[in-house]
């Protein structure tokens, strides 16, 4: 695509990492950075960098987990695992008459609504293959979405970290030196994990679905948002570079790996909104299974009923729209108040880790 961004295009120039995001010490070859926003302190008195609204869309079909398990080549006992411990039962998937484009420009016109945008990233964990997904793509979106010759780069290469990396990048450029605080970036995410039976499914962790998600990304010029950002943090390790093939004692080590390291990579990203995390309201979380999240309970002290695990049965993992799809459900459903503050965290095989803090504002 072009415009594409990695993992290598300045994912760890934050503000430098802060003890609370430093790697584990049985972890040598992990790396982490932080990013400073307005702060909790500084929260009350200063804009800073909003968010608006998530807008979600789902496909119109749904499968079972079981179902696409077994056409997987599943046993039964790595079914009943997912079912009855990692608490997955379905998967939105699209119809044979849906396209993921479709869904992208309903989420990406929700989002805008009816505002400009000087910049479109969108972010996605797997790789576009097809050649009409290349500039064809990128100009059907821009034209379909009201913004035509707007910048829109890819963000990828990074996982299902990609869409909270986007964000990240977001406010990047609308800090960027004589950047106008009217300016606005649409981030754009999700996958099509169903044109590939065996590209949505991560063998013992999760099954992938088809949801996209649009936020978007504003200057303290550009009217009232719905979300402050306060800070973030990402974390790497590369020794698990090898994804999907790692053997079964890497995946093992990688499944430790990213137990220990959420943890640092929220309270990394607390630490650079000015909190701690034991301050944090909410956790939006990587909705690849509830047993990862029961280790972060258990390991920071955070409340169980804290972390926002609702759509883990009905929705299960959507690569990188996970967190703000969390968040999207937490705010529609009544549960946040203005000053929550909540972190919303994305995983990523290879390993990436990124957690972003935003607080709740005043609805308009």
């Amino acid at each position: 695509m072009p415009g594409q961004v990695g993992a290598g295009d300045g994912t760890d120039s934050g503000a430098g990492a802060s003890p609370g995001a430093s790697a584990s010490a049985a972890s040598p070859d992990a790396s982490a950075g932080t990013d400073r926003g307005a702060g909790a302190g500084a929260a009350a008195s200063a804009p800073g960098i909003g968010l608006s609204r998530v807008a979600v869309r789902l496909p119109g079909r749904v499968e079972s987990v079981d179902g696409i398990l077994e056409r997987a080549g599943s046993g039964l006992k790595e079914r009943r695992i997912f079912a009855k411990l990692h608490g997955l039962r379905d998967s939105p998937t699209l119809a044979e008459d849906e396209r993921l484009e479709d869904l992208l420009v309903q989420a990406g016109r929700a989002a805008l609504d009816g505002r400009p945008a000087q910049l479109v990233l969108y972010g996605h964990t797997l790789l576009l293959m097809e050649p009409d997904l290349c500039g064809a793509f990128r100009d059907r979106l821009r034209e379909r979405l009201g913004l035509p010759g707007v910048p829109f780069t890819g963000v990828s290469h990074i996982n299902c970290t990609s869409v909270l990396r986007a964000v990240e990048l977001a406010r990047r450029f609308l800090n960027r030196p004589g950047a106008d605080p009217a300016e606005r970036v649409l981030v754009l995410g999700g996958d099509q994990g169903s044109r590939h039976e065996h590209a949505r499914v991560v063998p013992g962790l999760t099954v992938a679905g088809d949801t996209v998600a649009a936020v978007l990304v504003q200057g303290p010029g550009a009217g009232r948002a719905r979300y402050r950002y306060l800070g973030g943090a990402l974390v790497r390790d590369a020794r698990f570079h090898r994804n999907l093939r790692m053997s079964p004692a890497q995946a093992t080590a990688f499944a430790e790996a990213v137990r220990v390291q959420v943890v640092h990579s929220v309270r990394g990203a607390a630490r650079a909104a000015g909190l701690e995390l034991e301050q944090l309201d909410w956790v939006m979380p990587h909705l690849s299974n509830r047993t990862m999240w029961r280790g972060f309970s258990n390991d920071a002290g955070f409340p169980w009923d804290r972390i926002c695990l609702d759509l883990v049965a009905e929705r299960g993992h959507n690569y990188g729209v996970d967190a703000l799809m969390a968040l999207e459900h937490a705010d529609r459903t009544g549960r946040l108040s203005p000053g929550d503050r909540c972190g919303l965290v994305a995983v990523g095989q290879g390993m990436y880790i990124q957690t972003l803090i935003v607080e709740v504002l005043e609805d308009s």
